[in-house]
């Protein structure tokens, strides 16, 4: 279930640091992170993606109100929803990249598909 894992961070910070990376993954279209943290970001980037297939004011607000820049919500809204207007799901892809140098952590990358 979508949303459960703590990632080791009180709820606030948890909840910013997602808030950031979301914000970061589709101003950038990729991100490089650990496996876990990814698979909460996919869950949300993905909801944000299917938000912003209906291009209204509610859901601009909704968006602005998760999303940390205004200038990543108009491209949420003007250039990736309306590529993925006739997909249902599966935005993103996440790709394994092997264990971290330090902590040996599993690092993936996490990146919008290309439809």
């Amino acid at each position: 279930m979508p949303g459960t894992r703590k990632l080791g961070r009180p709820t606030d910070h948890r909840k910013s640091m997602l808030r950031g990376m979301v914000t970061y993954l589709f101003e950038n279209g990729q991100i490089e992170t650990t496996v876990t943290r990814a698979k909460e970001v996919r869950a949300i980037a993905e909801k944000m993606i299917t938000l912003a297939k209906e291009n209204n004011l509610s859901n601009k607000r909704a968006a602005l109100s998760y999303i940390t820049k205004e200038a990543v919500v108009k491209k949420l809204f003007d250039e990736i929803a309306p590529k993925y207007a006739d997909v249902n799901g599966g935005y993103t892809r996440i790709t394994k990249t092997g264990p971290r140098r330090g902590d040996a952590a599993e690092m993936c990358i996490i990146e919008l598909i290309e439809k």
